[in-house]
Order: C-alpha cells, then sequence, then structure tokens
C-alpha cells in the first residue's frame, strides 16, 4: 500500500519498502515512519556559538547529536557523509531517548546547558527529536535545534513547546536558487515565522560565490527579517569548498563582510563567520 510523506515540502509518494529523498523516512507497512529514529552518527559536546547561536546562553556548551539523512541535496554541504547516507552507509550507534537525556545530564557539571539536534537535518526523523526534548526538559535542560527548516507547519507545531532555540538556515531569498538544492524558499519563509513565535530563532545564511552573493538579494532578505523583528540575529558566513563544490573558490571575505553591511541597513544584530 503507498503511501505519503507528510513531513516536508516534497511529499514523498512511498512504495512499501521505499524510502523518501531524505533516505531517512520509509513506508513500513502502508505507515510512513522514521527509519532513522536513535540511530546516532555524531556525538560532541560543543561550544554552544558552533551552532552558531550567539545570543542564547553564551560561553555555554551544549551536547551536539546527530543521526544521518536529509531532505536537500546542498552540493557544498560539509556533513554530507551522514546527510547523503541512509542506513547502510551511516555507521551508527543506537541511543534511545532516554539514554541521551541522561548523557546530556551527565555533562552538566562540564558546563552543558541540553541536547542539540544539528550535523544532519534533524527533522526528518522529527519523532526521536520529540521524545528525546521531552526527556531531556524532565532533566530541567534545554533543546537547540539546527535545522534547514523545511518541515512542515504541523512538525514544528509538535516541536515547539519543547525547543528553547533554533538556529535555521535561510540559504538564500530566491526561489531559483532554492530550487537548485532541492527546497522551496515559501516553505522556509512559513517554518521562520512560525518558530520565532515559540522560541529564540538565529538565522544563518552561508554566501556561495556567483549563487547567493548579491547585494541585491541580501536587501531583500534583511528587510523580509527585520519585518518579523530587527532583533532576529543573521550570521553570514563564508563557503569554502566541499563535496560537489569542492573546486569551487572559497568565497572573497570582503564578499562577505559587504553583505553583512547590508544586513545591518535592517538588522540588530549581524554576525560574520568562517572570515
Amino acid at each position: 500500500m503507498e503511501a505519503v510523506c507528510p513531513v516536508c515540502m516534497h511529499h514523498c509518494r512511498l512504495k512499501p519498502g521505499q524510502r523518501g529523498v531524505c533516505r531517512a523516512r520509509v513506508n513500513q507497512g502502508g505507515q510512513v515512519i522514521d527509519e532513522n529514529y536513535g540511530w546516532v552518527t555524531s556525538l560532541a559536546l560543543d561550544p554552544i556559538e558552533k551552532k552558531p547561536l550567539k545570543r542564547f546562553c553564551p560561553g555555554s556548551l551544549v551536547l551536539s547529536v546527530g543521526s544521518y539523512g536529509c531532505n536537500l541535496r546542498c552540493p557544498f554541504c560539509q556533513n554530507h557523509d551522514i546527510s547523503m547516507a541512509g542506513p547502510e552507509g551511516a555507521d551508527a550507534v543506537y541511543l534511545s531517548p532516554g539514554e541521551l537525556a541522561k548523557k546530556a545530564w551527565a555533562c552538566k557539571k562540564a558546563g552543558n546547558i541540553g541536547v542539540a539536534f544539528t550535523y544532519n537535518e534533524p527533522l526528518v526523523g522529527w519523532e526521536y527529536v520529540l521524545d528525546t526534548a521531552k526527556e531531556v526538559k524532565s532533566y530541567g535542560m534545554d533543546n537547540v535545534l539546527v535545522t534547514n527548516g523545511t518541515a512542515s507547519p504541523l512538525v514544528l507545531d509538535r516541536l515547539l513547546p519543547y525547543v528553547d532555540a533554533m538556529n535555521i538556515d535561510l540559504k538564500g531569498f530566491r526561489d531559483g536558487y532554492y530550487q537548485k538544492l532541492g527546497g522551496d524558499l515559501e516553505e522556509v519563509k512559513t517554518f521562520i515565522s512560525q518558530a520565532v513565535k515559540g522560541c529564540h530563532v538565529e538565522l544563518t545564511t552561508l554566501i556561495v560565490p556567483g549563487e547567493n552573493d548579491s547585494p541585491e538579494d541580501m536587501e531583500r532578505q534583511a528587510r523580509w527579517i527585520a519585518a518579523l523583528d530587527p532583533g532576529i540575529p543573521l550570521h553570514v558566513t563564508r563557503f569554502f569548498p566541499r563535496y560537489q563544490m569542492a573546486g569551487k573558490k572559497a568565497t572573497d571575505v570582503e564578499t562577505v563582510y559587504a553583505l553583512a553591511d547590508v544586513a545591518r541597513g535592517h538588522l540588530n544584530h549581524v554576525f560574520v563567520g568562517n572570515c
């Protein structure tokens, strides 16, 4: 029996046993489940600034966890070995929500504030995020989400009561650019608009030469963000050659600083990264 996955804009129509675009969700007996539930590929105690979050618990650490799978196809992905993997290609160990929450609590003395769901796209396995976030909250700790912002409003609505902070990738501000990455700009804008009503949100735009580096795009983007709230922090970061763009030059530092200055014309908190 075919089933349609409701989690993101792809609405993958899956035959029994078939996985979606994200490689993490599968039709099992007519129901689409997150096959990556509990399977952890990466676990590290990171500075909160690495997410990046500059205005949420600065100076703290957060236990960062990743699985496998992603519903976008960014050719510059820094974590393509896990984000573009399925279960066969992922070197993973199983951690239940309760086990992960206990690990977070055990790190509290080292300065840990909770758990960050990151590295791959966490919302392709949002059920695990939700179950773990509830466990983390039972210890009085925080949940952080680092996401591409393409999940449906229904998924976000389920998660928001348990999420304290997000960094959301706003990869550019043109429909055509998002289509090249396998995404949808309007879906991301809807996600951001909903998220800022429920938790602390910071945004990140990676500047890729010749793709999303025009001052006009940044002007429109910054105006749109400011209309939501000029206090939303924006991280403007520098591209380095990765994955399928390994042969491309890194973004000029001057370009990153110039685009950050454009954004500062509308936003109160603009940060430059990787320069």
